[in-house]
């Protein structure tokens, strides 16, 4: 039901560096994280960049978005600067980049489908049909080694199931939904992602008993996460890799 990690780096590499950039992907690693969680959009044309807010402001300064701006000019722009200067200059990914940078270096990924609103078909369709190319070296029965795509966005993963079905689904929930059977029924999603602030130890068993796998965001202290991993949750995105071990 869960082939891959327990512990899944937030972003990258939580709050240690700049969200969805290659040097939180760095950050992941030099903390010892095999697995990361990051968020994928599409920009004017078309290609999938890492990003999590639709409109720039927080990671991005300034006005605009990422629908209305070309994939070159999302690359030359700071997405580093926000967090420290340290950070300065840092760009802001592709996708295809992000996905090479893990594959060379044995990183299991949870590539969220993060669409700006209106685009929530293409980006799951252009997503899955980037992702087919660059693991069409991937057996489509070696779990372990593919990723897994997740979305709030229902019309998104429908997109990347029709596009990539050989690719895992897990569809993200803040509040488990009172048809979440259903769909995840007609997702054929293998896992359920849900706010582990709102999950219950009875609903935990439901959704166990009903055989799919347990995924829980964000959780930051280690007490949490011994204790909803006691409930039978399987894995969990956690923004302190500084408290919570690769190996926990």
């Amino acid at each position: 039901m869960w082939p891959y990690p327990k512990v899944i780096a937030h972003r990258g590499g939580g709050t240690l560096s700049p969200e969805n950039t290659l040097a939180a992907m760095q950050c992941g690693l030099d903390y010892g994280f095999a697995a990361v969680e990051f968020d994928v959009m599409l920009s004017k044309d078309g290609i999938p960049v890492l990003m999590h807010d639709p409109e720039f402001g927080r990671t991005i300064a300034g006005a605009g978005s990422v629908a209305a701006s070309l994939a070159a000019e999302l690359q030359e722009m700071d997405a580093g600067r926000w967090f420290s200067d340290k950070f300065t200059g840092e760009p802001v990914p592709t996708y295809e980049q992000v996905v090479r940078f893990c594959r060379n270096h044995s990183i299991w990924m949870n590539v969220e489908i993060k669409p700006a609103p209106g685009y929530e078909q293409d980006t799951g369709r252009v997503v899955a049909e980037m992702t087919t190319a660059l693991f069409a070296d991937v057996g489509v029965t070696d779990l372990a080694h593919l990723p897994l795509f997740s979305s709030f966005e229902f019309d998104a993963l429908m997109a990347a199931k029709h596009a990539a079905p050989n690719i895992p689904r897990g569809f993200l929930m803040d509040e488990m939904k009172s048809d979440w059977r259903a769909q995840m029924q007609e997702l054929a999603a293998c896992a359920v992602h849900t706010n582990h602030k709102y999950l219950t130890p009875g609903m935990a068993k439901q959704i166990k008993d009903a055989g799919y796998g347990l995924f829980c965001y964000t959780v930051n202290t280690p007490e949490r996460a011994r204790e909803i991993l006691s409930w039978g949750v399987d894995a969990f995105c956690t923004d302190r890799i500084d408290l919570i071990d690769a190996d926990f």
